[in-house]
Parts: structure tokens; sequence; C-alpha cells
């Protein structure tokens, strides 16, 4: 009865177009943004797993730098798919994430203009090694506790 009432006020979101569905976490079917979740972290793994072993190719880094860039962003869209793009953003720029996201930002940014344009291996490598870090940091920031047990274990490494 709820969908027949939806579907003659107007309000049918089957009419809706995919982009507006997934703006709109909320009106995908958990099952749907499980499988885009799915299909998105998986291949960002495989993005950054290929750029990994497109590294030792002759030229390689710069088809390094390039895939593992977009793995890395493919993977961090699909939590879009489990909470919605406005609520990742917004959790993203939280004061606890915040330097973290910044960081992750502009390596992804640094890295692609290292390679493509700047022609500097070493910057590129370095700013991969970087989107790692920060990526790392980024999601220790949804685990209770886990900033602070890597805080704990590399200090007393290092102490």
């Amino acid at each position: 009865m709820e969908k027949l009432r939806r579907v003659l006020s107007g309000q049918d979101d089957e009419e809706q177009g995919l982009t507006a569905q997934v703006l709109d976490a909320s009106s995908l079917s958990f099952s749907t943004r499980l499988r885009w979740f799915a299909i998105c972290f998986v291949s960002g793994i495989f993005f950054s797993i290929l750029g990994t072993g497109l590294l030792w190719l002759p030229g390689g880094i710069k088809l390094f730098a390039v895939f593992y860039t977009f793995g890395n962003i493919a993977a961090l869209a699909s939590t879009c798919f489990l909470m919605g793009p406005f609520k990742q953003l917004k959790k993203m720029f939280e004061p606890t994430r915040l330097l973290a996201t910044v960081i992750m930002l502009v390596c992804f940014v640094l890295t692609l203009c290292a390679a493509l344009w700047w022609h500097q291996k070493g910057l590129a490598l370095l700013f991969c090694i970087l989107q790692f870090l920060s990526m790392t940091w980024y999601s220790l920031s949804y685990i209770p506790y886990a900033r602070d047990a890597v805080m704990k274990c590399c200090s007393s490494l290092l102490g």
C-alpha cells in the first residue's frame, strides 16, 4: 500500500536515475549498497596491486603511481555506498580525521603530478608511501583506540 501511495504522489524511487540514488544512499537497498561497496573496494585493491606489479616494469613508475592512486580513491569511495556520500564527507572532515584526510587528498594529487607532469619518479614513490601512511592513519581512526595502540607500540619500539 505504501508503494502505491508513493507512486501516486510522484515519489517513486524507481524513476530516479542512478546518480540520484547514489547521492541519496538511503534510497538504495542494503544489498545494493553492499554489492557496490564490494565492487568498488575490490576494484580498488585490484588497481593498487596491479600498480604495484607494474612498478617493476621499465618506466613503470608512472603506471604504478596512477593505478595505485586510483585504487586508493576507489577503495575510499566504496564506503560512500555504505554510509552515503554526504555522511562520508562529513566524517572525513571531523576534527579527529581532518589532518589524515587533508594529507591523503593532497598526496593523491601530488602523486599524479609527480608521475605525469613533473616526471619525478622519486617524488611519485614518496607520495605513494605518504598515501599509504595517511590512508592507514585515516582508517585507524574508525577503530576505537587503534591510533593510541599504534602510537604506544611505536613509542615503545623507539624508546
